[in-house]
């Protein structure tokens, strides 16, 4: 059995997301595979964005910096778009 390296980087993704939101039940993760690498576009309820987000884009930043680190492992590159 082998498990899918990019299912484990959108549950991370998503486990996070729930925890810093109001809504954990809009919170969805779609994985879109294209010829740079992986996009992850996660999405929240409208109010929960600001959280997903941060001061200054610094949550959004770290969500960024984690799967990088995620990347590195798994020798991919992943990219977050968040979207309204």
């Amino acid at each position: 059995m082998t498990v899918e390296p990019t299912g484990d980087v959108r549950a991370l993704l998503e486990q996070i997301a729930k925890a810093l939101v109001d809504s954990p039940d809009q919170v969805a993760v779609e994985v879109i595979d294209d010829s740079e690498g992986t996009v992850l576009e996660l999405k929240v309820a409208e109010n929960d964005l600001g959280k997903v987000i941060g001061k200054q884009g610094r949550t959004a930043r770290a969500l960024r910096t984690l799967l990088s680190a995620a990347g590195l492992k798994l020798q991919k590159h992943y990219t977050l778009e968040i979207l309204e």
